[in-house]
C-alpha cells in the first residue's frame, strides 16, 4: 500500500479539542481488521491512557457520521462506538503492531501531526501579528482624528464670518 499523505490528512478529526484518528481508519492504513487492531489495544490497555485513546460517545459519533459520511451501524457498518487515537496514541500503536506496514504508516502519520502543529503555531503567530497591527492602526486613526479636530477648531471661526450660507433666502 502506497501511503498517501493527503489521504491520511483527511482521516484526522478534531474531537474534544484533540486531533484524533478513528480506529477503522488506522486499521485500513495498517492493513488489518478494525477488530484485530482493537483486540491488540485491549490486550495492552496500560499503554493507552485517556489522553492517548478514548471511545466516542453516541452524540459524537452521530456528528461524525453527519459531517463526514461514515457508515452507520444500521447499514452494515460498526456495531460498537469507535475508539479514537490522539497523536500519542498513534505513536503507541507502533509498539503493539510490529509489522513493517505499521512502522511506515506511523512515520507518515507522525509527520502529518508535526506539520499540523507547525501550521497551528504559524496561524497563532499571524493572528497575534494581526491583533498588534489592528491596535496600532486604531491608535494612528485616533491621533489623525484628534489632529483634524484641532485643525477644524482653528480654521472654522475665521471662515465662518466670510462664508455665505447655502440654501434659500428667507
Amino acid at each position: 500500500m502506497d501511503i498517501q499523505i493527503k489521504e491520511i490528512e483527511k482521516m484526522i478529526y478534531m474531537i474534544r479539542e484533540h486531533k484524533v484518528m478513528l480506529d477503522s481508519d488506522l486499521a485500513k492504513l495498517y492493513e488489518v481488521e478494525t477488530s484485530a487492531l482493537n483486540r491488540q489495544v485491549k490486550r495492552n490497555m496500560i499503554r493507552f491512557p485517556v489522553d492517548f485513546m478514548f471511545q466516542l460517545s453516541d452524540p459524537e459519533y452521530k456528528t461524525l457520521i453527519c459531517q463526514n459520511g461514515i457508515s452507520k451501524k444500521e447499514r452494515g457498518g460498526r456495531r460498537h462506538l469507535p475508539f479514537v487515537f490522539t497523536e500519542n496514541g498513534v505513536a503507541m500503536l507502533s509498539s503493539i503492531l510490529k509489522s513493517d506496514q505499521a512502522a511506515l504508516v506511523n512515520i507518515a502519520i507522525m509527520r502529518i501531526f508535526t506539520k499540523l502543529r507547525s501550521f497551528l503555531m504559524l496561524e497563532k503567530d499571524i493572528s497575534n501579528r494581526m491583533d498588534e497591527l489592528e491596535q496600532g492602526t486604531n491608535k494612528m486613526f485616533k491621533i489623525v482624528f484628534e489632529r483634524l479636530d484641532d485643525i477644524d477648531e482653528k480654521i472654522t471661526p475665521k471662515f465662518a464670518e466670510n462664508r455665505r450660507k447655502i440654501g434659500l433666502k428667507n
